[in-house]
């Protein structure tokens, strides 16, 4: 039984993978690597870049064809976020983020006819989206937020704030999970589609980061704003639970984010580490140094095989919590050590921006935290495992 199953395994990429993976490979290359540190320094989010990943399927990557999509699968949307994110993880995130919240969440919970109206939009990056949970004092304890949606006729008026919200100012869409019932249960929150325009529906600051600079992030306030009941996705006391069920495909998605940071950060140490020469030969003749590579070259490896693992599992339509939080943990826990090693290999050259290693260090730290924190994926993981 083992031998047949061993057998039937296929580690190859498929031509369909080799050919997005090289398509999204060219496209990071010729649209975004030469302007990287520019719109890192200045915290420019590039929209028009978007647009341009939005002509080559990139932007509606599990979107239907006949909503406008690329109808790819998740092996395919790995190898789309692993080869921008090598280039500019900050890119790579804003794609994950249009894809895997915003758009699935319609996707997966929407009527026809709101598909219909959002999909074909967000699908071609004609619409940017968004999509809020998290509030200033409910990061990872979003049950207990203060958005409130309140029935009046066939409207609901929203009342609050979202913050940490990947495209808060710039997205034409937001999918908003906002608190029908009573605190703390998970069936009093309901989830919105609400549009840019619509009043009493406003963005706040924008956030200075660390890392993920030209990725934006920003506040959605609520004040009074009121939206037609046709405008909600799902059963009333449902959002919450959808949520969860968005956050697992997400974290797929911050799983391959995470691949791309440690594959350019130990690309870029590997090659300075065969440049460098040090006491008469190159650095990475010395222990210290390839015991580093071969580290990260087996980290690496692992969290690749668990990412598509993962992928073959939503691609089935099994159950992925398990394992897309294992895969989503290891891979951005791995992203940040292996970051470190790379600034650590490049020495002193690692510390300044001539290098693309320092922005890889920054960058990583988000991998652990968005989408859920590794102490989250921990209480996921174990509870799943103690059922």
């Amino acid at each position: 039984m083992i031998t047949e199953t061993m057998s039937m395994m296929n580690f190859d990429y498929s031509e369909t993978q080799k050919m997005v993976a090289e398509s999204a490979r060219d496209f990071a290359q010729q649209y975004i690597q030469p302007y990287v540190m520019e719109w890192d320094e200045s915290q420019t989010f590039p929209i028009e870049v978007f647009k341009k990943a939005g002509e080559l399927g990139f932007m509606g990557v599990l979107v239907p064809e006949e909503l406008g999509g690329s109808g790819l699968g998740y092996h395919e949307y790995i190898a789309i976020l692993e080869e921008i994110s090598k280039v500019d993880p900050s890119i790579g995130l804003s794609v994950a983020a249009h894809n895997s919240l915003c758009t699935n969440h319609i996707l997966s919970f929407g009527n026809e006819e709101q598909k219909q109206r959002w999909i074909p939009k967000l699908a071609t990056a004609e619409w940017i989206g968004a999509w809020g949970l998290t509030e200033h004092n409910t990061g990872s304890d979003a049950g207990g937020m203060n958005t409130t949606a309140v029935k009046d006729g066939d409207h609901w008026v929203l009342n609050g704030a979202k913050n940490f919200i990947t495209h808060g100012k710039s997205g034409d869409i937001a999918v908003v999970i906002a608190r029908t019932g009573e605190k703390g249960d998970s069936h009093g929150m309901t989830a919105f589609a609400i549009e840019k325009g619509t009043p009493g529906f406003t963005s706040g600051k924008k956030e200075n980061k660390l890392g993920m600079r030209a990725s934006e992030t920003a506040e959605l306030i609520f004040s009074d704003c009121r939206i037609p009941d046709a405008n909600r996705l799902g059963e009333i006391g449902d959002g919450f639970i959808q949520s969860m069920k968005v956050l697992d495909g997400g974290r797929i998605s911050i799983g391959a984010l995470s691949l791309g940071v440690a594959k350019g950060a130990y690309e870029a140490a590997l090659q300075y580490s065969k440049e460098r020469v040090q006491f008469g030969k190159p650095i990475s003749q010395f222990q210290g140094v390839s015991f580093k590579l071969a580290d990260a070259a087996t980290e690496i490896e692992a969290a690749e095989l668990l990412l598509h693992k993962s992928a073959f599992l939503k691609n089935e339509g099994r159950p992925v919590t398990k394992l897309g939080a294992m895969s989503k943990m290891f891979a951005s826990e791995i992203c940040v050590k292996i970051a470190n090693d790379a600034v650590q290999i490049h020495g002193g050259y690692g510390y300044t921006k001539d290098f693309p290693v320092e922005k890889f260090y920054r960058d990583s730290k988000l991998c652990t935290i968005g989408e859920g924190t590794t102490e989250i994926q921990k209480l996921v993981i174990s509870r799943n495992i103690l059922k």
